[in-house]
Parts: C-alpha cells; sequence; structure tokens
C-alpha cells in the first residue's frame, strides 16, 4: 500500500490558512468551534492532509476575513525542467515560511523599522549569517 502525499495546492491552500489565522492571533480551536470542527479537523486541513471543500473554503474566507482569492494567492506551480529552482525561494517556501510564528513575527518587526538604512543594514546581516551557515 503506498502512502499518498498531499497535493501541493491543498499544502499552500492550508499554509495560507494558518498564515491568516496566526495573524488574527486565533487558535486551532477557536476557528475549529467557528467552523463546527474539532482543532484535529483544522490541523489536517492547514498541513493538507484533508482537501478543503468549495463551501468550506467559503466559510473559512470569511471566518478570517479574507476574501477566497486570498487563500490561493501565490499558489505554486508545478516547475519546469528548464528552471533551476535553487537559484530562487519557491513561492511555496516564501509562503511556508511566512505561515510559521517566527516569520509572522520577523515580518511583523521588520515593517515597524521606518529607517531605510537601517531596514537594509538588517538584511545585510541576515544575508551574512546565511552565508556563515552555507
Amino acid at each position: 500500500m503506498s502512502i499518498k502525499s498531499p497535493n501541493y495546492v491543498d499544502k499552500h491552500v492550508g499554509s495560507r490558512v494558518r498564515m491568516r489565522r496566526i495573524m488574527l492571533g486565533m487558535s486551532q480551536e477557536q476557528l475549529g468551534e467557528a467552523l463546527g470542527l474539532t482543532f484535529q479537523q483544522v490541523q489536517k486541513y492547514e498541513k493538507g492532509t484533508n482537501r478543503v471543500g468549495a463551501s468550506r473554503i467559503k466559510q473559512i474566507s470569511e471566518i478570517l476575513g479574507v476574501p477566497v482569492s486570498f487563500l490561493f494567492e501565490g499558489s505554486p506551480t508545478r516547475i519546469s525542467a528548464t528552471e533551476d529552482p535553487g537559484q530562487v525561494p519557491s513561492p511555496d517556501s516564501v509562503s511556508s515560511f511566512v505561515a510559521t510564528t517566527q516569520g509572522l513575527a520577523l515580518i511583523r518587526a521588520f515593517t515597524r523599522i521606518t529607517d531605510p538604512k537601517l531596514r537594509r543594514s538588517v538584511v545585510n546581516l541576515v544575508e551574512q549569517i546565511a552565508c556563515r551557515e552555507d
């Protein structure tokens, strides 16, 4: 018996649900309650393990206060053989990072920096740290 991995679009939609839920400070339990589901079912949606039906997507978007299109925004496409995926982070990996607590905290903190030179310095610092990791 083969184990079926989640579809990349289901994973993307789930990560967008998670990102928005975290942005609102909402728990999986709270979203589940609003949907009439358990937090475990919300967890499965967010991981892409279970597919979200059209009516449920509409319901989720209303609860999270976003248009349905938000949940599909930046949806990954299959990489063609001519593209070099190592050159640029995929939209899927960026979306996955933004959906984490650390990613969201980093974005919130960075956007509060108003000085462009200081912002550039922060980017330079992070790039230097990343180079050391390589």
